[in-house]
């Protein structure tokens, strides 16, 4: 039975927030590495989760106010990577930059990076662990769904219905934003899903996806051969990194028999001794959103 928040049309803007900045305003003259329009709404609520966080979103080059042009909407985790160095805990994705060159090849669409709140385990799981603890995945959901969504729905020029929606993360939040793509069919048609971290909770996203009904989309997945390391002298960690993307190889076997297409509906990548981190999020991330944007108008 499907659960009451994941029905399209509702939504819980209650709370009065804080209006959209422009980054540079936002940053106060300091540096950073955000590139293009970009803009920050702080401190959005989450009703389901009793948190906040900010949000920060990247209007294509085209986008201007005097147009009347609506675009696809891409919603991202771990927002605070995504576009400035000196908001990331590690690396950037480079994503404004990445979206800046694909407008050159008439690839254009609304990234909304969703900060996390220091508590990805739990809130980009929807499964128990044993070690971690019960997971706030579908909280998280509903807040993307009923929050998130709606917010920029009304505040953007957006295409909002479900053939234009696409979520997307890396390790948890690939985790999650795979597990959204089947859970919430109404919502996105697209998903891209980078190093997920499908051994968390036991392996419990295998029973869920094989038990899923078939959605009609996009699925982009990959990995890296080294995620956990593994130089010469490190036998344990390059056993730990086959195991790694061995479990991302039976979900592209499970996806397939489930009716995805090779190269059409599902893109698989190995990058050759690629680790875990930004640095190679954003070197796969070019040609990933080539292909699950490459035929949204």
């Amino acid at each position: 039975m499907e659960r009451q928040w994941c029905r399209p049309g509702r939504r819980t803007l209650t709370k009065k927030m804080a209006s959209w900045q422009k980054y540079d305003t936002w940053k106060r003259g300091a540096a950073h590495t955000a590139v293009g329009n970009v803009q920050i709404r702080e401190k959005v609520w989450s009703p389901h989760l009793k948190n906040n966080r900010n949000l920060v979103v990247y209007l294509p080059p085209s986008y201007r106010q005097e147009s009347e042009r609506r675009y696809p909407v891409l919603y991202m985790q771990d927002g605070q990577n995504l576009f400035d160095q000196s908001t990331s805990y590690s690396d950037e994705w480079r994503v404004d930059e990445t979206m800046q060159g694909l407008s050159r090849e008439e690839i254009e669409v609304i990234v909304v990076g969703v900060a996390n709140t220091g508590q990805r385990l739990a809130e980009y799981s929807p499964f128990t662990d044993d070690h971690h603890g019960a997971g706030r995945g579908e909280l998280y959901l509903a807040f993307l769904a009923d929050t998130v969504k709606p917010l920029i729905d009304r505040d953007f020029r957006t295409l909002p219905g479900r053939e234009h929606t696409g979520i997307m993360g890396s390790s948890m939040g690939g985790l999650i934003s795979l597990y959204a793509f089947f859970r919430c069919p109404h919502l996105f048609s697209f998903a891209g899903v980078m190093s997920p971290s499908l051994w968390y909770a036991g392996g419990a996203i295998f029973p869920f996806i094989e038990q899923a009904a078939y959605v009609p989309g996009k699925i982009y997945l990959d990995v890296g051969t080294r995620e956990l390391g593994g130089s010469p002298q490190k036998r344990e960690a390059r056993r730990r990194s086959r195991r790694y993307y061995a479990s991302v190889r039976r979900l592209k076997r499970m996806l397939v028999k489930k009716g995805y297409r090779p190269l059409h509906e599902l893109l698989m990548v190995e990058e050759q001794w690629a680790g875990h981190h930004e640095p190679a999020w954003a070197r796969r991330l070019p040609d990933a959103l080539r292909f699950l944007l490459q035929d949204l108008a």
